[in-house]
């Protein structure tokens, strides 16, 4: 049995077998001039390759549902997919290029299909440019087949896997939040990374920091990994996996213990009570939030919404995300949690958050985390925005509606949103579309400068909620993504802890609301701050409010400004 030491990301124990995901292959093609009797034997390879391409689309084809909605959109991807491939006149345009240019098949391939993505994206018409995306995926694929690299499809990993990898896309985690996975070792990313926030979420035990892990461990080999200590067992005895299989147990039943709290609300021991709401990023975790006794959502991360619809991988089509796919989604959280608030934040991508659809320009950029990102993606590109403002508001009518803007740091910004939620409000009244006019329009606070003018910010803001993810990475300057420096990301930083003690007093003369949705508001030594610092709403992982409830329940309200009191003195 071999032992490793990573860094706690997400709590729990799992045991199952190895699976080592592969490093990604970059594609390289390099352009070359080949003899006229060498295209007979080129053009056969590509046209091979096509074929094996069709019969792979075709067999994904008929795994998928003719009836299920979900399974719609991916039928249409790979239909068209299949009509490209056959096309005739682009083939024959293909053909003629290679045998009179000269240049080897492979170069060939990836030039025509460019250019002719190229024609589509500059028409003009939204349907040209998206198959436009189209063409690069599917002859990037046939590419692909003929220089044997074969991307890895997350889709294919088995149950009860502990996965090991460099690191993993927060899509890729979406897809294996679907599956039976025994747990996560990652090499590469913080313990606030997103991919580790969507593992807490959906209750995947996570280790991170496993540098060179993945040479040391082969597949299939039987794996311990415990989320809480950071240890990943490879090969371990029978009785180190019964004594673990023990600890399973225990943590069912003090899960089982936690059951009490469910209906019962969080409550110190002298009486004062929180609101404990819940982080969701999907629609179907309205449900675990409402099994687990959320008093509402405190988050919907609308972008992980956007990951989910548009695709898990490089070789699926980017989509655009309609206005009424999006407001099937909000209507159906709000439905769910009935007369429970709901925030939901406006798309928040950028940055470390890729998202593969049309709607959203790609951007290279040296910073990107400082750079076109959250509501300055939006406002860059307001009808981005402005369709999933209408969206939100003919949702609006079915339940209790917040809406929260991403990363602000001026009030310019807050105003430029107004402006554009008035617009909506506008037509959909022109269009007689019922909607709420009184939904709450809120800010994140995750930005030193958005926490030092809060008193500015609420005078055009409905509510607060501090993301101290974001607030500490940008407070401190440390990317909690990079393994180099994110053990120097401390969220109980003093500089951290009095900006947060800034809007809170801010929050307070304006009398407006204020929570955290930030990972402080979901571990047990946070909260306590957080509590003894005047934050009576907090929204986390569903998995976690019970634990809360009963955290709460051992501490007077003194007690916890005890705590924090000593937090906030200590500039040692």
């Amino acid at each position: 049995m071999e032992v490793f030491l990573g860094k706690p990301a997400a709590d729990g124990i799992g045991i199952g077998t190895a699976f080592v995901v592969p490093e990604p292959v970059k594609r390289a093609i390099k352009q070359h001039r080949v003899k006229i009797e060498q295209t007979v034997r080129g053009w056969s390879r590509f046209e091979s390759a096509v074929q094996s391409v069709i019969s792979s689309l075709t067999q994904d084809l008929e795994g998928l549902s003719k009836t299920d909605e979900k399974d719609k959109i991916q039928r249409e991807v790979f239909e068209t997919y299949i009509l490209m491939l056959e096309d005739p006149v682009f083939l024959k345009e293909l053909k003629d290029f290679y045998e009179t240019e000269l240049y080897n098949i492979e170069y060939s391939v990836q030039l025509k299909s460019e250019q002719y993505a190229s024609m589509l994206r500059q028409s003009g018409n939204d349907y040209l440019a998206e198959r436009a995306q189209d063409i690069t995926d599917v002859f990037g694929r046939v590419l692909d087949e003929m220089l044997d690299i074969h991307p890895f499809d997350i889709n294919k990993v088995p149950d009860g896997s502990v996965i090991f990898a460099s690191s993993l896309s927060s899509s890729d985690t979406i897809v294996l939040s679907k599956r039976k996975i025994a747990g996560l070792a990652l090499s590469k990313g913080g313990v606030s990374s997103h991919v580790v926030i969507l593992a807490r979420n959906y209750g995947i035990p996570t280790v991170v920091g496993l540098e060179d892990i993945n040479k040391k461990v082969h597949n299939g080999e039987t794996i311990i990994i415990d989320g809480k200590t950071a240890e990943i067992l490879i090969s371990p005895d029978k009785t180190t996996i019964d004594n673990y299989k023990a600890k399973i147990r225990e943590e069912f039943e003090h899960k089982q213990a936690l059951k009490a709290f469910l209906t019962k609300p969080a409550l110190t021991k002298d009486g004062i009570e929180f609101k404990l709401y819940a982080n969701i990023g999907t629609p179907e975790e309205a449900d675990l939030a409402v099994a687990e006794g959320a008093d509402g959502i405190g988050l919907f991360r609308t972008e992980f919404l956007y990951m989910a619809q548009n695709g898990t991988n490089s070789t699926t089509a980017a989509r655009s995300f309609s206005e009424d796919s999006q407001f099937k989604a909000y209507k159906y959280v709000l439905e769910t949690m009935g007369d429970k608030p709901v925030t939901i934040r406006t798309l928040d991508a950028g940055g470390d958050k890729l998202i593969n659809s049309v709607d959203i320009p790609i951007v290279e950029e040296s910073n990107p985390l400082m750079g076109l990102r959250a509501v300055r993606l939006s406002l860059e590109y307001p009808n981005l925005l402005k369709t999933q403002l209408r969206a939100l508001y003919r949702a609006s009518v079915y339940g209790n509606l917040r809406i929260m803007l991403p990363l602000i740091t001026s009030v310019d910004q807050v105003t430029s949103c107004i402006k554009l939620v008035d617009e909506v409000k506008k037509e959909l009244t022109f269009e007689n579309i019922p909607f709420n006019d009184k939904v709450p329009l809120g800010i994140m606070v995750e930005t030193a400068a958005a926490a030092i003018i809060s008193d500015c910010l609420a005078k055009v803001s409905d509510f607060f909620s501090l993301g101290t993810n974001d607030l500490t990475q940008y407070t401190l300057g440390i990317d909690r993504e990079n393994q180099h420096v994110s053990a120097l990301y401390d969220e109980f930083h003093l500089g951290v802890l009095r900006l947060i003690q800034i809007t809170i007093t801010n929050a307070n003369e304006a009398n407006i609301p204020v929570s955290v949705c930030g990972e402080m508001a979901g571990r047990q030594d946070s909260i306590m701050v957080l509590a003894g610092m005047g934050i009576r709403n907090l929204s986390m992982s569903p998995k976690l409010i019970s634990s809360t409830k009963e955290l709460l329940s051992r501490f007077t309200t003194s007690e916890l400004e005890a705590i924090s009191a000593k937090r906030l003195t200590n500039i040692f």
